[in-house]
């Protein structure tokens, strides 16, 4: 991933984190919230490479870690989610068939993202953290898997489009 495209990702993550602190989480949902800026990073980190996929999730993970409404330890989520980057590029022949629909890719984000949350549970108790009752984590987990299903179809073609736009020559062939 070139500079340019690392400047313009971030650029971008920037902008949903604020979309999703200003607006999303202002949105009451029946079940529990939905993280936006979790599934269109786990959705931008899908369609990249391996070394930009890693990059992604630090980058990303490092916008979570300077939001004020964070709780955790600074890096806790640039670990987590360079983790899952890590990860999500290695599998990533394994799973592109399944990936490729529009449902698919909403299983497959909605999957990730709830590993990330489950991740940071885990390293959360593992430090120490107080994360509140175990049956109130795990309705917000299952909680955000469905509305991660329901809504990820809806922003894969505009961040495919998006994609497309930001690739340079080399990187296209």
């Amino acid at each position: 991933m070139n500079p340019l495209r690392v400047a313009l990702n971030t650029a971008f993550l920037f902008f949903v984190f604020i979309v999703q602190e200003s607006v999303v989480t202002r949105v009451r949902l029946p079940i529990a919230g939905f993280s936006l800026y979790i599934a269109v990073l786990l959705a931008m980190i899908s369609l990249e490479e391996r070394n930009g996929a890693v990059a992604l999730g630090f980058i990303g993970g490092l916008v979570l870690d300077l939001s004020p409404t964070s709780d955790g330890p600074f890096g806790q989520w640039a670990l987590i989610l360079t983790l899952t980057g890590y990860l999500i590029s290695l599998n990533r022949d394994s799973v592109a068939e399944f990936i490729e629909g529009h449902i698919g890719f909403g299983i497959f984000i909605g999957v990730a993202a709830s590993g990330s949350f489950i991740t940071y549970l885990l390293f959360g108790t593992l430090l120490g953290e107080s994360n509140g009752n175990l049956s109130r984590a795990i309705v917000i987990i299952l909680g955000n898997f469905l509305y991660t299903v329901i809504f990820a179809p809806f922003f894969l073609p505009p961040l495919r489009w998006m994609r497309e736009l930001m690739l340079t020559s080399r990187e296209r062939s």
